[in-house]
């Protein structure tokens, strides 16, 4: 099980021809993220399309496709005990990445996270959890 942060969809969409594609289109992982990831994508869709170029429409195709190996899960899938461990973890690094980490925690997963921050932050804290793919 393969969490996949915010930041590997931003990646994917800001590199042309980027290799997170290759990877998220491998049906061979199980990959998935929280509904959270949608929230971003809103939040900072003015900013994709004026670095991408894209059109809305073809910026919603990509997505589609790119979205369509994720399976979303909701916050309240979640245990209590696995969103306060995320939220201790992330506090003081980023706390909008605990949804990512409780993901990880919840589902004994792999947390592929694209932000070098938050993996040294969560490495000097003993979570070691990550998912690192061959190019």
């Amino acid at each position: 099980m393969i969490i996949v942060d915010s930041n590997i969809i931003f990646s994917s969409l800001l590199a042309a021809n980027s290799k997170f594609l290759t990877v998220l289109s491998d049906d061979g992982n199980k990959f998935i993220s929280p509904y959270f990831l949608f929230i971003e994508l809103f939040k900072h869709k003015e900013k994709i399309l004026k670095n991408t170029k894209l059109t809305h429409d073809t910026l919603f195709e990509i997505l589609d496709s790119m979205l369509s190996n994720i399976q979303f899960i909701p916050l309240n899938n979640l245990s209590l005990f696995s969103r306060e461990y995320a939220y201790n973890l992330c506090r003081d690094i980023d706390v909008n990445d605990a949804v990512f980490v409780a993901l990880t925690i919840e589902y004994d997963g792999l947390l592929w996270p694209g932000d070098k921050k938050l993996t040294e932050g969560l490495k000097k804290k003993g979570f070691n959890k990550f998912y690192h793919p061959t190019f």
